[in-house]
Protein backbone atom coordinates (compact mmCIF):
# COMPACT_ATOMS: atom_id res chain seq x y z
CA UNK A 1 0.00 0.00 0.00
CA UNK A 2 1.17 3.44 -0.42
CA UNK A 3 2.60 5.59 1.85
CA UNK A 4 3.41 9.38 2.39
CA UNK A 5 7.49 8.76 2.52
CA UNK A 6 8.41 12.73 3.07
CA UNK A 7 10.58 13.24 6.24
CA UNK A 8 8.20 13.89 9.05
CA UNK A 9 10.18 16.72 10.18
CA UNK A 10 8.94 18.31 6.92
CA UNK A 11 5.37 16.98 7.46
CA UNK A 12 5.80 18.92 10.73
CA UNK A 13 6.83 22.37 9.19
CA UNK A 14 4.04 21.92 6.01
CA UNK A 15 1.24 21.48 9.52
CA UNK A 16 2.93 24.20 11.82
CA UNK A 17 2.45 20.72 14.58
CA UNK A 18 5.49 18.34 15.44
CA UNK A 19 3.82 15.01 14.35
CA UNK A 20 7.59 13.30 15.69
CA UNK A 21 9.38 13.60 18.72
CA UNK A 22 12.25 15.27 16.96
CA UNK A 23 10.44 17.19 14.79
CA UNK A 24 9.96 20.20 17.95
CA UNK A 25 13.62 21.48 17.67
CA UNK A 26 12.57 21.41 13.54
CA UNK A 27 9.87 23.84 14.46
CA UNK A 28 11.70 26.12 16.17
CA UNK A 29 14.28 26.82 14.37
CA UNK A 30 12.25 26.46 11.12
CA UNK A 31 8.99 28.27 11.50
CA UNK A 32 8.41 28.92 7.99
CA UNK A 33 7.16 26.34 5.86
CA UNK A 34 8.48 23.83 2.74
CA UNK A 35 9.09 26.19 -0.13
CA UNK A 36 8.91 29.02 1.55
CA UNK A 37 11.25 32.20 2.00
CA UNK A 38 13.35 31.84 5.87
CA UNK A 39 12.68 35.46 6.27
CA UNK A 40 9.19 34.54 5.96
CA UNK A 41 7.46 33.90 9.55
CA UNK A 42 3.78 34.39 8.88
CA UNK A 43 1.43 32.20 7.31
CA UNK A 44 -0.90 33.63 4.49
CA UNK A 45 -4.70 34.21 5.71
CA UNK A 46 -6.62 30.91 4.89
CA UNK A 47 -10.61 30.08 4.48
CA UNK A 48 -12.24 28.40 6.98
CA UNK A 49 -11.94 25.33 4.51
CA UNK A 50 -8.46 25.56 4.44
CA UNK A 51 -8.53 25.42 8.64
CA UNK A 52 -10.90 22.44 8.27
CA UNK A 53 -8.08 20.57 5.49
CA UNK A 54 -5.75 21.62 7.50
CA UNK A 55 -6.60 20.07 10.83
CA UNK A 56 -7.95 17.25 8.62
CA UNK A 57 -3.96 16.36 7.23
CA UNK A 58 -2.51 17.21 10.78
CA UNK A 59 -4.30 13.91 12.18
CA UNK A 60 -4.15 11.78 9.36
CA UNK A 61 -0.22 12.18 9.35
CA UNK A 62 0.09 12.08 12.60
CA UNK A 63 -1.31 8.62 12.88
CA UNK A 64 0.14 7.72 9.37
CA UNK A 65 -3.16 7.18 7.47
CA UNK A 66 -3.70 7.06 4.39
CA UNK A 67 -6.70 9.57 2.94
CA UNK A 68 -8.42 6.39 2.01
CA UNK A 69 -8.12 4.92 5.31
CA UNK A 70 -9.40 8.02 7.14
CA UNK A 71 -12.38 8.79 4.92
CA UNK A 72 -13.48 5.55 5.78
CA UNK A 73 -12.69 5.62 9.62
CA UNK A 74 -14.74 9.17 9.80
CA UNK A 75 -17.50 7.41 7.87
CA UNK A 76 -17.84 4.69 10.14
CA UNK A 77 -17.30 7.59 12.93
CA UNK A 78 -20.31 9.70 11.72
CA UNK A 79 -22.27 6.04 11.83
CA UNK A 80 -21.74 5.26 15.26
CA UNK A 81 -23.23 6.63 18.72
CA UNK A 82 -21.62 9.72 20.02
CA UNK A 83 -19.76 12.56 19.09
CA UNK A 84 -18.72 11.79 15.15
CA UNK A 85 -15.26 13.84 16.22
CA UNK A 86 -14.41 11.62 19.46
CA UNK A 87 -15.38 8.44 18.15
CA UNK A 88 -13.01 9.32 15.69
CA UNK A 89 -9.96 9.62 18.10
CA UNK A 90 -11.12 6.81 19.91
CA UNK A 91 -11.21 4.83 16.52
CA UNK A 92 -7.43 5.97 15.96
CA UNK A 93 -6.71 5.36 19.11
CA UNK A 94 -7.61 2.08 19.27
CA UNK A 95 -4.95 1.21 16.42
CA UNK A 96 -2.21 -1.95 17.50
CA UNK A 97 0.54 0.93 16.04
CA UNK A 98 -0.75 3.22 18.38
CA UNK A 99 -0.94 1.46 21.33
CA UNK A 100 2.79 0.25 20.98
CA UNK A 101 3.90 3.79 20.69
CA UNK A 102 1.19 4.42 23.83
CA UNK A 103 2.60 2.06 25.82
CA UNK A 104 6.33 3.55 25.60
CA UNK A 105 7.48 0.04 22.87
CA UNK A 106 8.33 2.69 20.66
CA UNK A 107 9.21 6.31 19.95
CA UNK A 108 6.80 7.32 17.36
CA UNK A 109 3.72 5.59 15.51
CA UNK A 110 6.06 5.24 12.36
CA UNK A 111 8.65 3.12 14.44
CA UNK A 112 6.02 1.45 16.14
CA UNK A 113 3.85 0.34 12.65
CA UNK A 114 7.47 -0.89 11.50
CA UNK A 115 7.40 -3.33 14.98
CA UNK A 116 3.99 -4.52 14.19
CA UNK A 117 4.50 -5.22 10.13
CA UNK A 118 7.52 -6.66 10.98
CA UNK A 119 5.48 -9.41 13.21
CA UNK A 120 7.62 -8.65 16.78
CA UNK A 121 3.72 -9.10 18.63
CA UNK A 122 1.24 -11.37 19.58
CA UNK A 123 -2.41 -10.37 20.46
CA UNK A 124 -3.87 -12.82 22.55
CA UNK A 125 -1.04 -15.00 21.92
CA UNK A 126 -1.25 -15.26 17.76
CA UNK A 127 1.33 -13.21 16.13
CA UNK A 128 -0.34 -10.34 14.42
CA UNK A 129 1.71 -7.95 11.87
CA UNK A 130 -1.03 -5.46 10.66
CA UNK A 131 -0.71 -2.10 12.10
CA UNK A 132 -4.30 -0.77 11.60
CA UNK A 133 -5.53 -4.00 13.65
CA UNK A 134 -8.40 -2.14 16.19
CA UNK A 135 -7.89 -3.40 19.68
CA UNK A 136 -10.61 -4.35 22.23
CA UNK A 137 -10.92 -4.20 25.66
CA UNK A 138 -9.37 -7.26 27.46
CA UNK A 139 -6.87 -7.88 25.03
CA UNK A 140 -3.56 -8.87 25.60
CA UNK A 141 -0.82 -7.78 23.49
CA UNK A 142 3.02 -9.14 23.89
CA UNK A 143 6.01 -9.19 22.22
CA UNK A 144 7.08 -12.01 20.92
CA UNK A 145 9.29 -14.60 22.75
CA UNK A 146 11.77 -14.94 19.44
CA UNK A 147 11.82 -11.04 19.07
CA UNK A 148 12.95 -10.10 23.39
CA UNK A 149 16.43 -11.47 22.56
CA UNK A 150 16.63 -8.84 20.07
CA UNK A 151 18.91 -5.85 20.35
CA UNK A 152 16.03 -3.41 20.58
CA UNK A 153 14.11 -5.21 22.54
CA UNK A 154 16.91 -5.92 24.99
CA UNK A 155 17.59 -2.35 25.25
CA UNK A 156 14.33 -0.52 25.06
CA UNK A 157 14.25 1.44 28.01
CA UNK A 158 17.51 2.89 26.96
CA UNK A 159 16.18 2.95 23.45
CA UNK A 160 12.70 4.75 24.48
CA UNK A 161 13.76 7.02 27.12
CA UNK A 162 13.26 9.99 25.12
CA UNK A 163 10.24 9.79 24.23
CA UNK A 164 7.24 10.95 26.12
CA UNK A 165 5.19 9.10 27.67
CA UNK A 166 1.88 9.37 29.74
CA UNK A 167 0.01 7.25 31.92
CA UNK A 168 -2.64 6.06 29.86
CA UNK A 169 -5.98 5.36 31.57
CA UNK A 170 -6.89 2.46 29.24
CA UNK A 171 -4.02 0.33 28.96
CA UNK A 172 -2.27 -1.84 31.46
CA UNK A 173 1.60 -1.78 30.76
CA UNK A 174 4.52 -4.34 31.85
CA UNK A 175 7.79 -3.51 30.22
CA UNK A 176 9.39 -5.89 31.45
CA UNK A 177 7.03 -8.79 31.12
CA UNK A 178 6.82 -6.74 27.62
CA UNK A 179 3.45 -7.01 27.69
CA UNK A 180 -0.01 -4.53 27.12
CA UNK A 181 -3.75 -5.37 28.70
CA UNK A 182 -6.39 -3.33 27.42
CA UNK A 183 -8.45 -2.52 30.26
CA UNK A 184 -10.86 -0.22 28.38
CA UNK A 185 -11.80 2.41 25.91
CA UNK A 186 -10.03 5.47 25.35
CA UNK A 187 -11.98 8.50 25.85
CA UNK A 188 -10.86 12.16 24.44
CA UNK A 189 -8.64 12.96 27.23
CA UNK A 190 -6.49 10.24 26.14
CA UNK A 191 -5.79 11.45 22.82
CA UNK A 192 -3.92 14.31 21.46
CA UNK A 193 -4.93 17.27 23.07
CA UNK A 194 -4.50 20.21 20.39
CA UNK A 195 -6.67 18.58 17.93
CA UNK A 196 -9.76 20.41 17.12
CA UNK A 197 -11.58 17.18 15.90
CA UNK A 198 -14.60 19.25 15.19
CA UNK A 199 -13.07 20.94 12.34
CA UNK A 200 -12.63 17.50 10.66
CA UNK A 201 -16.50 16.70 11.05
CA UNK A 202 -16.89 19.74 9.07
CA UNK A 203 -14.61 18.58 6.28
CA UNK A 204 -16.31 16.10 5.56
CA UNK A 205 -19.35 16.93 5.85
CA UNK A 206 -19.28 19.21 3.27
Amino acid sequence: MARDRSPITKQSRREGYALHNKAHKILVKRQNMPGQSPNIRMRRNVSQFGVQLREKQKVKRLYGLLERQFRRMMKEAGKSRGKSGEVLLQLLERRLDNVIYRAGFAISRRAARQLVSHGHFEVNDKRLNIPSYRVEPADKISVRQQSRTSGYFANLNELTAAAETVPISWLKVNKKQFKIEVTGLPVREDAEANINEQLIVEYYSK
